[in-house]
């Protein structure tokens, strides 16, 4: 019979183990390790020297509340003569002796979380287990060192805001692997409803990227549980902080975790969308994070968007139905056994809380192959995120009597779909894995298998009049500059008309402000053929006090052809630039060595900018903090605010030194630089 081993203690070998599985970035001070991949524990004993065949050793492991063979989340076994990937299992692979080297694998289904591990009668071992997308049986797996450096070693990355017209790349800093974040987004999943109504089913869901990734969705905002973000879209930030303030996910996640889990005030739907991507990186989903331009908010799953004007071009409130300038979503990768072969890789997740799904504001994931093939019955929440993408929009006009008139007004929704390129800072623009080309058989099927009638039975007419909106080259904000309507009249008659020119302030979901200039043009003559371009100037001293923190401004020119009575409506945003922030790195970059930065704006607004600020993070080199410089004199018209900053890198390789810059009258700028940190 075979002899209990005699364990002394133990090693757990934690930065071999971490560095193996890719989790050093965690840190070495405690166990954390990938599913389906072998890991080492150092045996020493007090007493007898192994021997195959002739020694014994009772394994236990058990994750949850209520661990349970039945669930996954518990499971003894021995020693056996080999690793088996398949299942939990355990093998010596030292020689004969007093110290035992033993190998021990989880399954690559193995529920995520805090493990338990018992040995024999004497050692109990705590580990973290995460997802493993380097392991082929893992339903996350990802073939590409490349794409998986990226989507789950990366903590910095490029969110892309502004406009379809000029998309504008933004820094954020992750920070997935910074002090106690992995701890953070293990409670996330502790603190959500499944998990405080059944715990042991909860537990046992985790091993299934689908339900984590349903668990996020809705725990990243607040609307139903204890989740991490509260939304707001108003200027009205009372309480908390405007969203542009954020420049990564590290400080919302530990002011959650510290304030008993109180939601962290204030997200927007890149806010929401950048938390959700640095928890699925943590917890081993390869993520990333996109941004539809042009973006639907069907609240009536009819795929149809109304928009009421006035008589003056201007939008009328009347429906829930937006079109958002832009919104942002994730994309977790994994495979989808629930549903048929064909629908693996890339799934919709969206945390921004629209509308509800199950009766809890959440969304997906569904993968992105289902919204492309207009396969809308299947799971989770086609239609909204088809919608988002592929809705088609109807205008009006508002009376002043009450009666409402039919608009021609060309409005494409889902534009210029991107996310960050793998491995550099270039823009990937995904559209075509959302859609097919426009007008193709393929596009026809997927609007006929989505029951789209209104995009089957579209015409595109351009004969009669045409109107569209053309802008200046560049438009930085703080400079006076033209925008113009143009007219073309593709008729053989004469065209008498009104042309309506106006601008105002809108916040990037679609909520229109104030005036920001305004054209009332009562008699329009066009030969036939002739193109006519009308300015509109846009002065700072008129849009500077309106603007809201988005720097966007919607145009609006409507035509109404005398003879005809027909109304023709053009619309566009225009994202005002801000200045560029420089940042110069003095001295050689090296691991654990203080570093400096010099970091310049200069004021490109024709009126001093007082009470400046900047503010710097970046994953393994501000140690997990923000580093604040304050200017204490102003910065007159052309001048630069210039600061230093110091910090000390921690770890070598490619680093994202993020930075925010805010003022009286210039808000919530961007920059960053990329900065490679030598050993």
């Amino acid at each position: 019979m075979a002899q209990a081993l005699d364990i002394a203690q133990w090693d757990l070998e934690c930065e071999f183990n971490n560095t193996d599985h890719r989790t050093e970035l965690n840190g070495v001070e405690r166990l954390i390790v990938r599913r389906g991949q072998p890991f080492t524990i150092n045996l020493h004993l007090r007493s007898g020297v192994y021997q195959p065949g002739g020694s014994a050793l009772n394994l236990t492991v058990e994750t949850g509340p209520q661990p349970s063979d039945q669930y996954g989340t518990q499971a003894s076994f021995g020693l056996t003569d080999q690793i088996d990937t398949s299942r939990w299992s355990a093998a010596v692979t030292s020689p004969p002796g007093n110290m035992v080297s033993l190998s021990i694998c989880s399954p690559p289904d193995a529920p995520i979380g805090r493990w338990r591990l018992t040995l024999g009668q004497v050692g109990r071992v705590d580990f973290v287990l995460l997802y493993n997308p380097w392991c082929t049986g893992d339903v996350v797996y990802m073939d590409s060192e490349d794409k998986l450096r990226e989507y789950i070693l990366a903590q910095d990355g490029i969110i892309y805001r502004g406009g379809w017209k000029y998309p504008i790349p933004t820094p954020w800093n992750y920070g997935q692997f910074e002090d106690g974040i992995l701890n953070v987004c293990l409670r996330i999943l502790d603190m959500n409803p499944k998990c405080l109504r059944n715990p042991g089913k909860d537990a046992s869901g985790r091993r299934n990227p689908i339900y984590v990734s349903r668990v996020l969705s809705a725990m990243v905002n607040c609307n139903d549980d204890k989740g991490l973000l509260l939304g707001r879209w108003t200027d009205d930030y009372d309480g908390g902080v405007s969203p542009l303030s954020w420049k990564g996910s590290v400080e919302i996640l530990r002011n959650w975790d510290t304030n008993a889990c109180q939601p962290v005030r204030f997200g927007q739907c890149w806010v929401f969308a950048a938390v959700a991507c640095s928890v699925s990186r943590a917890l081993g989903i390869p993520c990333r994070l996109v941004t539809n331009y042009n973006s639907a908010h069907d609240t009536n799953s009819n795929l149809v968007i109304e928009r009421y004007v006035d008589e003056n071009g201007q939008l009328v409130q009347k429906s829930r139905d937006m079109i958002w300038n832009y919104h942002c979503w994730v994309e977790n990768w994994m495979t989808r056994p629930d549903l048929k072969p064909g629908f693996d890789g890339w799934q919709v997740m969206d945390p921004t809380p629209q509308e509800k799904s199950e009766g809890v504001y959440c969304c997906g994931p569904i993968p992105l192959k289902a919204i492309k093939e207009g396969e809308l019955t299947y799971k989770y929440d086609a239609p909204f995120v088809f919608a988002e993408v592929n809705a088609d929009v109807h205008t009006f006009m508002k009376r002043k009597d009450g009666s409402t008139k039919n608009i021609i007004s060309s409005v494409n929704v889902g534009l210029k779909i991107s996310t960050k390129s793998v491995g550099s800072d270039r823009r990937e623009d995904i559209t075509h894995l959302y859609k097919y080309p426009e007008g193709s058989d393929e596009e026809r099927e997927a609007f006929t298998k989505a029951n789209h009638q209104n995009k089957l039975l579209q015409q595109q007419d351009n004969a009669g009049l045409l109107i569209v909106i053309k802008v200046s080259a560049e438009m930085r904000k703080g400079c006076d500059f033209d925008v113009f309507a143009v007219i073309t009249n593709n008729t053989p008659n004469e065209k008498k008309c009104r042309l309506v020119f106006g601008s105002r302030a809108v916040s990037y979901n679609g909520i229109l402000g104030e005036n920001c200039g305004f054209k009332d043009l009562l008699n329009v003559q066009l030969a036939p053929g002739e193109e006519k371009r009308i300015a509109l100037r846009m002065n700072y001293s008129k849009y500077a006090e309106n603007l809201t923190e988005d720097n966007l401004i919607r145009l609006a020119a409507l035509l109404l052809d005398y003879g005809t009575q027909e109304a023709y409506l053009a619309v566009r945003n225009v994202v005002l630039v801000n200045p560029e922030i420089k940042v110069r790195i003095l001295g050689e970059p090296k691991e654990n060595r203080k570093l400096a930065a010099e970091i310049t704006l200069q004021n490109p607004l024709p009126v001093p900018l007082k009470n400046c600020c900047f503010t710097v993070e970046g994953s393994n080199l501000t140690g997990g903090q923000i580093v604040t410089e304050r200017l204490n004199s102003t910065v007159e018209p052309g001048q630069d605010a210039k600061v230093k900053i110091y910090f000390t890198p921690t770890h070598s390789g490619l680093r994202k030194l993020v930075v925010d810059f805010d003022s009286n009258k210039l808000c919530h700028v961007k920059g960053y630089r990329n900065v490679i940190i030598g050993k």
